[in-house]
């Protein structure tokens, strides 16, 4: 049983894809009783599945995957000595609980970054007592969705933070953090994780008249309290409700409960139905920080019932444009294989999806099979992901199968409504920094061109500092939307090259200090945008005669360092300029940066700095191959950008540059050799090629050959063919054909760059620390096994 506790979008609920396992001879993946599985706010799903060998020895298995990327499975040994109970991400989606039947509690965390490298550091336990219920510690940071409101047109009117306290504080109400579980035997244990890496646990008993628990689940109240529901499994027995409150005394960890009113499920108290439902199969709370809701399932060997029950009776208004597409409730997988879609209040089935439609393989083409006899496949363990527009089951035969969800559910949804709840959805995870791979499962090729504008124009509308802490996400959050069309695919190069460029900007500006202490209000990079904004010359060096040189002076080592960024930037700008009198061509990458005058004026400030330290070390500046030795690139160059720069640099439509412009940029192949720029490679996931109706199957440990779409087959034109020399994206350095260091790659853009840096300076080090977490169109990085 699942609950859809956030937003989601329009359509039906079909397949995306399923996944299984490889039939190996020697060891055999089997679902592990009970199976246990989590979704996290990144698009990473955790699941358990046991490993046994021929001799019947069993390994607890944590599987990690990537939902773009699902048949690159990264396996963990848990050494948990008894069965997996529970997995829970937290709220960053970077660290994972996992909990045993023997009363293990362990906190898994990424090692150095990497997604498919795992490492457990910090744990606890309750020896010999099962874990029923986990859950971190609440850390008070609460959105609230007002879906009213989502033609506001500021995100502070669609989103606002709901007042919530943490379950506990540190001085300064930092919230702090670590996690809370209820045990078989009926005991409550709480680790808080200090700041110096120590761990606090506590154990204590929920009442004083300790009774079995078969089922449990934890929730938070505003106040910071907990609220812990449990029951032994039956439907004669009372649920029991607890409220838990965390402090530290004298370093100390210290557990207070309180005995809150208990319930009897509705089905106990009719008599013609007293005995019909005799166990308590499912108890969850509607969702971590709503303890006023909770759902009760009562089964027999034939059939089931589930009851919600909440402590406030009157349902919350809504304006009626969004009465279809509010969150749909719950989504109850049955032993017939099937899959029901529920309204959280009514209960009324909105959808159902049988799981004994067999997908077609990608290299088969669609049959129709004959069913075959024997137990139903049915899900084990579901899990929503974080926007409610996807499902993640286990079936008891290990497989794993990944639905899309809508909350229109059968019903037609007019184009621009269903483009308005996208739209919402991707402001939300622009906000939150949740990844929204799942909302892209729903995007349409007819639609990405709309979104991208509309998602444009919201953006515009929002205050400079926001647009400025949002500027980098929106523009990875377009490149995602435009591969999924044939349209505007080679636009995703310009908007990656965009992200490369404003972090190449933010950072060599970073590297200029004033030359006094007692400094002016502008940074020497401020002073840099404003003068050169100001000072149109075409000459380079009356440019440099207006700014501060000694502001530039930085040790020759790190000028050198920095060497290929700065051929990056001077190879760019002869690119685009060589391109221009080709402008016309939408399908060539850089058409965009043409019109850019923003990009344009950040290209031309480059130039400038680069020529400055040019001066300090020539051998830092970027290298052209020229037809004559007495030509000044850089002063060439320069000229022809400003020009450039000058017709597009002002508000509203750019004019057009003037023919002696474009007649000088035919010239340039004749002056220098034009380089062949490295464009970021496509991403070899999924979500480009899935089709509505056509799901595909796939196999854990080998990569598919996918059936390319138009748009994917358009942009691996642009990418380096196999066997050519790869190239590290982020430092611009050749690895060679079959690089010897070992490397990490991006989730989403597929962007290279080794794991270990080759240079020590701070420079470097500066601009590698920018990438240690996150790529950056903010991407997960995924280790990349040596060829």
């Amino acid at each position: 049983m699942c609950d859809l506790r956030r937003p989601a979008a329009g359509g039906m609920m079909d397949l995306a894809y399923v996944c299984e396992w490889e039939k190996w001879s020697k060891s055999t993946h089997c679902p592990s009783v009970p199976l246990a599985c989590a979704w996290s706010c990144r698009n990473l799903i955790a699941f358990t599945m046991d490993l046994r060998s021929d001799d019947q020895d069993l390994t607890r298995m944590i599987h990690i995957l990537d939902t773009e990327h699902p048949w690159d499975l990264h396996s963990i040994p848990s050494e948990h000595r008894e069965a997996i109970t529970c997995l829970e991400w937290d709220q960053s989606g970077s660290r994972l609980l996992s909990a045993d039947a023997d009363g293990q509690i362990k906190c898994w965390s990424m090692a150095d970054h990497l997604a498919n490298s795992w490492e457990s550091s910090v744990g606890s336990l309750v020896e010999g007592d099962p874990i029923v219920a986990l859950s971190w510690l609440h850390n008070g940071v609460k959105l609230a969705l007002h879906v009213e409101k989502s033609g506001a047109s500021s995100f502070g009117e669609k989103f606002s933070r709901v007042k919530f306290s943490p379950s506990l504080t540190l001085f300064g109400g930092k919230p702090m953090e670590g996690w809370i579980a209820v045990t078989v035997s009926g005991l409550v244990t709480v680790s808080l994780l200090k700041p110096s890496g120590q761990v606090l646990t506590s154990t204590e008993s929920l009442c004083r008249l300790r009774g079995r628990v078969a089922l449990a689940d934890i929730a938070f109240t505003g106040g910071g309290n907990i609220v812990v529901a449990t029951a032994d499994g039956s439907s004669a027995s009372p649920v029991q409700f607890y409220k838990v409150c965390v402090s530290v005394v004298s370093e100390k960890c210290r557990i207070d409960t309180e005995i809150l009113p208990s319930l009897f499920m509705r089905c106990t108290t009719d008599l013609n139905r007293k005995d019909k439902f005799p166990a308590i199969t499912h108890l969850k709370f509607l969702a971590r920080d709503m303890s006023e809701q909770v759902l009760l399932c009562a089964s027999s060997q034939t059939s089931s019932i589930v009851e919600c029950w909440s402590l406030r009776k009157e349902g919350l208004p809504v304006n009626n444009i969004f009465q279809q597409i509010s969150p749909v409730g719950l989504a109850l997988a049955f032993h017939d294989g099937s899959v029901h879609i529920v309204h959280r209040l009514s209960l009324q089935t909105m959808a159902v999806f049988y799981s004994s439609a067999t997908p077609r393989p990608v290299d088969e083409p669609a049959i129709k099979r004959p069913r075959t006899a024997g137990p139903a496949v049915h899900f084990k363990a579901m899990q929503l992901s974080w926007t409610s527009l996807a499902l993640v089951g286990i079936d008891n035969q290990g497989k794993l199968s990944v639905l899309r969800l809508s909350p229109s559910m059968g019903h037609p949804l007019e184009v621009g409504l269903a483009l308005r709840h996208l739209l919402f959805l991707l402001e939300y995870c622009m906000v939150t920094g949740y990844d929204w791979w799942d909302i892209l499962l729903h995007v349409q090729p007819s639609m990405v061109q709309s979104l991208v504008e509309k998602l444009h124009e919201e953006y515009t509308r929002q205050t400079a500092a926001l647009q400025q802490v949002l500027s980098t996400r929106i523009l990875a959050m377009k490149a995602s939307l435009c591969k999924l069309s044939p349209c505007t695919v080679t636009r995703v190069c310009d908007y990656h090259t965009k992200l490369f460029l404003i972090a190449i900007s933010s950072t060599l500006k970073s590297l200029l200090r004033p030359h006094f202490l007692n400094t002016p209000d502008k940074s020497p990079g401020d002073r840099l945008t404003e003068i050169c904004a100001k000072i149109t010359d075409v000459d380079i060096d009356k440019v440099m005669i207006n700014l501060k040189t000694e502001e530039f002076v930085l040790d020759m080592n790190t000028l050198q360092a920095l060497q290929q960024l700065l051929q990056w930037v001077g190879d760019f700008v002869l690119y685009l300029l060589a391109s221009l009198p080709n402008q016309g061509s939408l399908l060539r990458p850089g058409h965009s940066f043409l019109r850019d005058g923003t990009s344009l004026g950040m290209l031309r400030e480059l130039m400038v700095v680069i020529r400055i330290w040019g001066l300090l070390k020539p051998s830092c500046l970027p290298v052209y191959t020229a037809t004559s030795d007495t030509q000044d690139s850089m002063s060439l160059l320069f000229r022809l950008l400003t020009k450039l720069w000058i017709c597009c640099r002002d508000e509203g439509p750019a004019s057009e540059p003037d023919e002696a412009l474009v007649d000088e940029c035919c010239l340039l192949p004749s002056q220098l050799l034009i380089p062949s720029l490295d464009w970021l490679p496509a991403s070899d996931g999924l979500v480009s090629r899935l089709q509505p109706k056509q799901p595909l199957r796939l196999q854990f440990g080998r990569a598919p050959t996918l059936p390319g779409s138009a748009a994917t087959l358009q942009l691996d034109g642009l990418a380096r063919a196999p066997g050519q020399p790869k190239i590290d994206h982020l430092r611009r350095l050749h690895l060679g054909a079959c690089p010897t260091e070992e490397c990490k790659a991006c989730t989403r853009c597929g962007c290279v760059t080794m794991l270990k840096s080759p240079n020590r300076t701070t420079a470097v080090k500066q601009w590698e620390q920018r990438w240690i977490k996150n790529c950056l169109c903010g991407g997960l990085w995924w280790r990349v096994p040596l060829s």
